[in-house]
């Protein structure tokens, strides 16, 4: 089968990505494969090209917002049926007997494994993976719109619950790519008043396209104080303007699993009264059911941008530079 490998990681525009002939894989014990249908690009899968995040293991095959169609199941795979349409996380084991896993808290695992980071992702032709951690996806979404729903919304949707956003709130969001555009659809449905940060003008005109109340650049402080932020981009240094805009007793979640430094903080301006600083780790498989349920109800807007499967490596190049307005989708 094609699928796309990072080779050597390294700057984007150097082609750390590299596509090649791969055996297609058969699926094991619990486990189904996937033809796949469509598959998100995240930017989790450009820092793991460029090395921010180090793979696991070498000419690992990116890509963990995957959808497909389940054409083979492994011995004792019994929960889908072949042609059922599936998802496939990033969240793709867990060891279910830590202290963590036992306390509901499994994004926590002291011994998990990531799609497109442990395990093959769906940069690819076919894809497996364990039955029991892939999601049944709502049929109020397409393919290319519900891709971008299995990491950038479900990732978004624990930022937002751990943002500790009150009822009517105030909420700041900091970047506006695939995850942010919908995470700011559920806030607003909830009755937030929403803010944006982010410096492309694109992005600033689809954040008032959907319902927020200002957008402005990403070093700009907010109309009012806020009671919740959320920083989606990776960018260390937004994070003392960002814990500065809060209101007394505001929260600041970090979204991303890799962030540049952040600066020295001031005590006196940035957490003092009782503000928090807070990061997400991955999720758990309730999260993503959850958020699966939320966005069908309240009929969230994907602004999905297609890309053939074999312009991967131009998606990518494309999200660095900011040239994608939304999420990027590769369709084989």
């Amino acid at each position: 089968m094609d699928a796309w490998v990072v080779d050597q990681p390294g700057p984007i525009d150097g082609g750390p990505l590299v596509r090649l002939a791969k055996d297609t894989p058969r699926p094991g014990a619990g486990q189904i494969r996937l033809a796949v249908t469509a598959c998100g690009v995240c930017r989790t899968d450009l820092h793991l090209a460029e090395g921010d995040l180090p793979p696991r293991r070498r000419r690992i095959t990116p890509g963990h917002e995957v959808v497909g169609v389940v054409d083979e199941l492994g011995p004792g795979a019994t929960r889908w049926r072949l042609g059922d349409r599936v998802g496939v996380p990033w969240l793709a084991h867990t060891c279910g007997v830590c202290r963590f896993c036992t306390s509901g808290r499994e994004n926590l695992c002291t011994h998990p494994r990531f799609t497109g980071w442990d395990l093959d992702g769906g940069y690819a032709s076919y894809t497996v993976a364990d039955e029991d951690f892939v999601y049944a996806l709502p049929a109020a979404f397409g393919d290319l719109e519900v891709a971008p729903l299995l990491c950038a919304g479900i990732i978004g949707y624990r930022a937002l619950e751990r943002a500790n956003l009150p009822e009517g709130g105030r909420l700041g969001i900091y970047g506006f790519g695939g995850s942010a555009h919908l995470v700011a659809q559920v806030a607003l449905a909830r009755g937030a008043r929403v803010h944006v940060m982010t410096r492309s003008r694109h992005a600033q005109q689809l954040a008032l396209e959907l319902g927020a109340h200002s957008a402005a650049g990403s070093d700009d402080p907010p109309p009012e104080p806020l009671d919740s932020a959320i920083l989606f981009a990776p960018v260390g240094t937004l994070v003392p303007p960002a814990l500065a805009a809060l209101d007394r007793g505001g929260t600041l979640a970090i979204a991303g699993i890799y962030l540049t430094d952040v600066p020295a903080l001031d005590y006196a301006r940035h957490l003092f009264e009782e503000r928090t600083l807070q990061s997400v780790t991955a999720n758990t498989r309730q999260d993503g059911e959850a958020f699966l349920a939320e966005a069908a109800r309240i009929g969230i807007e994907v602004s999905a941008v297609p890309y053939p499967m074999d312009r991967a490596d131009a998606a990518l190049r494309d999200l660095a530079h900011d040239r994608v307005n939304g999420a990027a989708v590769l369709v084989p």
